[in-house]
């Protein structure tokens, strides 16, 4: 990124005034799901902050693409599988991320995610960020593992899922328009 940024701006003219990147549009705000499922287990969770939308990346190392499974949508209130326990996730908006992998070893029964229940995610500091404003962890039950990412306002969103990683996109805002800090 860096070295693309240091390109385009040795190849404009030097009175030339760089153009704003535009933010992508259309992702939208309803539920996306795709139906698959591993028994590759979670290993971690990190976030990422980027000049458009702020980044969840779901670590499954080892896992195919075609067997990365998902639901993610807006809910009112984030309840734990299986118990049906409340978990509070700060924010004006709650995003609840399932991912169908779990987040510990099918064979053993430990725990290959660090995660407490109702707990913040481990390792993961949102401070600096324009629109995650909570993580939790609700549990894995069944081979599927349930997050609650609590966001500033409901915005559109998007899943992607590469090699190893299931990841969700939250836009800064619905114009697409780049906002500065």
């Amino acid at each position: 990124m860096l070295a693309t940024t240091a390109l385009l701006a040795t190849a404009l003219p030097a009175d030339a005034a760089p153009t704003a990147t535009a933010c992508p549009t259309g992702w939208g705000s309803q539920a996306k799901t795709h139906t698959a499922s591993t028994p590759t287990p979670v290993t971690n969770v990190r976030t990422g902050r980027h000049a458009c939308y702020d980044r969840m990346v779901v670590d499954i190392p080892g896992a195919a693409k075609g067997k990365l499974g998902y639901s993610v949508r807006y809910v009112d209130h984030l309840y734990q599988d299986g118990s049906g326990r409340l978990i509070p996730v700060g924010g004006k908006a709650v995003l609840e991320v399932r991912v169908t992998a779990p987040s510990y070893d099918p064979e053993t029964g430990k725990p290959t995610y660090p995660a407490r229940a109702g707990r913040p995610l481990p390792g993961v500091d949102l401070k600096g960020y324009r629109t995650f404003r909570d993580t939790r962890f609700a549990g894995s039950f069944e081979g599927d593992t349930q997050l609650g990412l609590g966001v500033r306002s409901r915005l559109p969103f998007r899943v992607l899922r590469v090699p190893g990683h299931v990841i969700v996109d939250v836009a800064h805002n619905w114009s697409g328009a780049r906002v500065t800090p």
